[in-house]
């Protein structure tokens, strides 16, 4: 079934989109002769501006896409800049977006490209298959000094390494053939290479404003976090062009010279609520026309009260990480222990979403590479205490970090999610220390960077429908938040990654998931249920469970475009 973009829902009735992104079977390559489903018939703007504001709960960490992994600030470069290819709302595949047809080349090492024509970036610069190549480029030679270790990088995430490390970086190069025609060439066939695609991380910059604002130097600070002046300003060929930034705002304005469909809002704003409380009576006061997302503390709050609410299909994982460079962590009963004394039903039911499922395991099971093998281990205090009473663990103090003042699409309450957790292995005998960093104070960079965190309390948000998505970053290199050395997972991702679709593919991951389940590197416990609230003004909305939701394609009434 198709996703419900565009269905709300009042009183007494819930919506759950049917993501049909997450039942296709992946194919690694497209037909050039791929149909361009976008409507490039541009509108007539309102005859009055038009500006919608949108809820959040918490601020961006910085607006370069190739740099941050966040959806707050993916939800802002959505609006501002595009990759060659974007996920089709319907069938969820790779759809035309600033390419408009592409070819698999020498059994998937290589991908020619058709780019759209008469496009430019906000800031005039055309753009042509030479920015392309200047936007990989870039990502490639990234310096240590503008992406630390790349485990953040959603370019090491995909292409392992970068030039510094050309051996075991699986891109090749960007090759002009043309004008409008590029060629991207792979080390090793990436059977998810058009998905990935479809991240904002890929998403093509002005060459002209990468250069200009100094893009790979990290001379200013939002959020916490360090960033270029390039970031405090991107510059793509959205729908929306980038305006302003001050803390706990965001605004954008329609772009005129959009080369796709115009929409009727002409101005967009988003304004961080970190209490869910706040979120709600701005939306009921109309201050707001909608938040995201909704908690379970809001949720009754809104459907009684007769509020519009949206939910996507799950496709994002919670987890409690495991960071095994703390010595007593490496230890497997310890690990095994931790697990067994997580009560996942309890978690669910209190602090999720009606509908919210637990988990085993890191893939969703809407992908074919889930494992109904991969039982994983459940949960049994009596077990945990003997795991423990077994191991090499002798009741050292063990710092456990969880967010504060931030609510995730797949962590909405992270609070109280913690307490419970910590409750739990309190109970059969761990001595946790509890370490809460708020979420725009650098929380991120401090669980997935080297650091003295035993647990961690984290979450991802599926990006494109290949398992690979999913098992890849957390457990496909080492990383500085897991603190995992297991060469024989990794090669089995890398493996994996490479082969073509099929009964084979499909083994290999089953076989990696077992394989997590049995190590314990991380504990999966829930595929959360996400949810939006919107005002009466919204009459239609681009629910997408990958989050590639841009407002030129949000509808609203009559009378609010009057």
């Amino acid at each position: 079934m198709p996703i419900e973009a565009g269905r709300l829902l009042k009183a007494g009735r819930r919506a759950v989109a049917i993501a049909a992104v997450v039942l296709l079977a992946v194919t690694g390559c497209t037909n050039p002769q791929v149909p361009d489903p976008t409507d490039t018939t541009s509108s007539s703007p309102p005859a009055t501006p038009v500006t919608f504001t949108l809820g959040t709960a918490s601020d961006p960490s910085g607006f370069d896409p190739a740099l941050v992994s966040d959806s707050e600030s993916y939800r802002v470069t959505r609006q501002v800049l595009e990759g060659l290819v974007t996920v089709d709302p319907v069938t969820g595949a790779p759809a035309p977006s600033l390419a408009t047809a592409w070819k698999e080349l020498n059994d998937g090492l290589g991908y020619s490209f058709t780019l759209r024509p008469n496009v430019t970036f906000h800031d005039g610069t055309a753009f042509d298959a030479a920015a392309v190549c200047t936007n990989f480029d870039r990502w490639y030679t990234m310096p240590p000094a503008t992406r630390g270790d790349g485990s953040e990088v959603m370019f090491k995430q995909v292409f392992s390494e970068f030039s510094d490390n050309p051996t075991d970086s699986l891109y090749k190069g960007c090759t002009v053939t043309g004008p409008l025609s590029v060629t991207l060439n792979l080390k090793m066939r990436l059977t998810g290479f058009l998905q990935a695609l479809t991240m904002p991380a890929f998403a093509i910059s002005s060459p002209t404003a990468l250069a200009q604002e100094s893009a790979n130097v990290l001379d200013q600070s939002i959020s916490g976090n360090q960033v270029s002046k390039y970031a405090l300003h991107p510059v793509g060929t959205g729908p929306f062009t980038f305006t302003s930034y001050a803390k706990g705002v965001t605004t954008m304005t329609a772009y005129p010279g959009y080369w796709g469909q115009k929409g009727q809002i002409t101005s967009l704003k988003f304004i961080t609520y970190d209490q869910p409380e706040t979120r709600l009576a701005a939306l009921d006061d109309g201050t707001l026309d909608g938040f995201d997302p909704v908690t379970p503390s809001n949720f009754d709050k809104l459907i009684k009260s007769g509020k519009q609410v949206l939910q996507r299909d799950p496709f994002s994982v919670m987890y409690v990480g495991i960071n095994q460079a703390i010595p007593v962590m490496a230890d497997l009963k310890v690990r095994e222990a931790v697990a067994a004394a997580i009560d996942k039903t309890t978690l669910v039911n209190n602090f999720f979403i009606a509908g919210t499922a637990t988990t085993a395991q890191f893939i969703p099971p809407k992908l074919s590479a889930f494992n109904n093998a991969a039982q994983g281990i459940a949960f049994d205090p009596v077990k945990a205490k003997a795991l423990l009473a077994e191991s090499s663990y002798k009741g050292e103090e063990l710092k456990f970090y969880y967010p504060t003042n931030a609510a995730r699409t797949y962590l909405p309450t992270p609070e109280k999610v913690y307490a419970e957790i910590a409750r739990q292995l309190t109970a059969v005998g761990f001595n946790i220390k509890p370490v809460p960093i708020a979420w725009n104070n650098g929380y991120v960079t401090a669980v997935t960077n080297p650091g003295d965190h035993a647990l961690s309390l984290m979450g991802w948000n599926g990006s494109y429908a290949d398992p690979d998505n999913f098992v890849g970053p957390l457990f496909g290199s080492t990383n500085g938040e897991l603190g995992l050395v297991d060469p024989q997972l990794v090669s089995k991702i890398t493996r994996a990654r490479s082969m073509p679709n099929g009964a084979e593919r499909t083994a290999a991951y089953e076989s990696i998931n077992k394989q997590i389940a049995a190590t314990v590197p991380a504990v999966p416990i829930a595929f959360p249920i996400s949810a939006i609230a919107l005002s009466d003004k919204v009459t239609s909305y681009p629910l997408s469970p990958v989050l590639n939701e841009v407002f030129n394609n949000v509808t609203l009434s009559k009378d609010a475009t009057n």
